[in-house]
């Protein structure tokens, strides 16, 4: 008999050894670690759980696909995103602000809101005759907490000067939020403003309306 190894498709091939040093194995065990890391720290986690620890989330966009739960609230009307004690108002008040250097320079109008109460809002200053005032009118939007016997939590929105301004704001804590509004000019300037959103009108006299200023008549 041949000693000959046999030859054909059926043969049997002896496995190799695989000869792999230690260092190399190594290495190749803290490759697989490190990429494993990398695909759920940069992909998994800012895509489920809106992190990225390593900013791969946010560069490949992978950040863009998290979604949070989202969360009902059951109210008197069926389910809802939204709910407030009050519906949905209109609301403008107008009044004078005297020339500058007088008493009545200066005088502050707010509304009172729940957190998470929104309006909108426009307001303008304008001459006796209804025209552009000569100088901006000087305005602080800020809000803060009437509640007695605790310290006041106040929040400062916007300090600036201008003729007129527009936008919307959602209330952060409960309390009384609006302006304070000073006028720069030699003569007297009327201010106009207009809310439409949710709110409670601040009675005449009360933190918030010292002033009495009511409801605008148009």
């Amino acid at each position: 008999m041949s000693d000959t190894p046999q030859q054909g498709p059926n043969a049997h091939i002896a496995p190799s050894p695989l000869n792999v040093s230690p260092k190399t194995m190594a290495m190749i065990l803290g490759g697989g670690i490190v990429a494993g890391a990398v695909i759920v720290l940069g992909f998994i986690v800012p895509a489920e759980y809106n992190a990225d620890p390593i900013g791969i989330g946010k560069l490949t966009g992978v950040s863009d696909l998290y979604a949070p739960d989202e969360e009902t609230f059951e109210g008197a009307g069926g389910p809802a995103a939204y709910s407030s004690p009050r519906p949905m108002q209109t609301h403008a008040v107008e009044f004078e602000l005297g020339p500058a250097g007088s008493e009545s320079e200066a005088i502050e109008y707010k509304v009172f809101m729940q957190p998470n109460q929104r309006f909108l809002y426009t307001w303008q200053a304008s001459n006796a005759a209804g025209g552009p005032v000569s100088d901006p009118v000087e305005y602080d939007f800020h809000g803060h907490t009437v509640v007695e016997d605790e310290d006041m939590v106040v929040g400062e929105y916007i300090q600036d000067s201008a003729y007129r301004d527009t936008g919307g704001f959602t209330a952060q804590f409960e309390g009384i939020h609006g302006w304070y509004f000073k006028n720069h000019s030699p003569d007297p300037t009327s201010i106009r403003i207009e809310f439409e959103g949710f709110f409670d009108i601040v009675p005449p006299g009360q933190p918030g309306n010292e002033a009495g200023i009511l409801p605008a008549q148009n």
